[in-house]
C-alpha cells in the first residue's frame, strides 16, 4: 500500500497507513485493531475516509457495521471478497491453508456460511475496484467469470455501493497500479470515479 499512500499524500491526505496481524486474528479482533487505529490517528480530522486492499475492505465492513465514527467521509475498496472466495471453498480446509492464512481468511467462505454474507449492506459511500488480470493459474479453474487471480470481479461487488469500475490489473500488485492511485483520489474527492456518473448512497451505478 505504500505507493498508494504516497499518491494520497501528494493529493493533500494526511495518510495512516495500518498494518495489521490478517494471518494471526480472528475477524472481530481485526475489526477492534482498526478501530483504536483510527481513533488513535484520527479522531479531530474534519473527515476520515478508509482506502482498503483485498481482506482489508471485508475489515472495514465489519468495523463500521459496529463503530462508525462520526466524521466518517468516503470507503474505496480494492479487490475486495464482498462476496466470499471460491478458493477458500476450495482449500479452507487444509491444515496448511489455515496456517498461512488464518483463521479470518478461512471465514471467507462464499455463501450464506461465510462471514461476508453476515454483514450488513453498506449505508455510507463506497467505491469499489476491481482487477480482472489474473497470475495464479488455479484462479482459472476454480473462479467463475473475470478475475484478478483471487476475486472474481463479480465477487467484489457489494449492496450499496455507490460505483464500481474493473481495472486490468491482478490481485496483488493492483493497489499500487497508477490507475488505481488516480480513481481513488477522484472517488474521495468527488464520490464517484473518474468518468462515471455519481449515484446517491445505495443507488445503482451506471457509466
Amino acid at each position: 500500500m505504500s505507493r498508494l499512500a504516497d499518491t494520497l499524500n501528494q493529493a493533500g491526505y494526511a495518510v495512516a497507513n495500518i498494518d495489521y496481524p490478517s494471518t494471526e486474528a480472528d475477524p472481530d479482533e481485526l475489526a477492534a485493531i482498526l478501530g483504536v487505529a483510527v481513533e488513535s490517528c484520527c479522531s479531530h480530522a474534519q473527515r476520515v475516509h478508509l482506502v482498503t486492499h483485498s481482506l482489508g475492505g471485508i475489515v472495514a465492513r465489519a468495523y463500521l457495521a459496529e463503530n462508525r465514527p462520526a466524521n466518517l467521509g468516503r470507503v474505496v475498496m480494492i479487490a475486495p471478497p464482498n462476496r466470499g472466495s471460491e478458493i477458500v471453498d476450495l482449500l479452507g480446509g487444509l491444515r496448511l491453508f489455515r496456517r498461512l492464512f488464518g483463521p479470518t481468511a478461512v471465514a471467507l467462505r462464499t455463501g450464506d456460511s461465510g462471514l461476508t454474507q453476515a454483514l450488513p449492506p453498506v449505508d455510507y459511500e463506497v467505491g469499489v475496484i476491481a482487477g480482472d488480470r489474473p497470475v495464479n493459474p488455479l484462479g482459472a479453474f476454480v473462479i467463475p467469470g473475470a478475475d484478478d487471480g483471487a476475486v472474481s470481479v463479480e465477487g467484489t461487488k457489494l449492496e450499496g455501493m455507490t460505483d464500481f469500475i474493473t481495472v486490468h490489473r491482478s490481485h496483488s500488485f493492483i493497489a499500487g497500479a497508477p490507475e488505481v492511485g488516480r480513481q481513488t483520489v477522484h472517488f474521495l474527492r468527488d464520490g464517484a470515479f473518474e468518468g462515471q456518473v455519481k449515484m446517491e448512497v445505495g443507488g445503482v451505478w451506471k457509466r
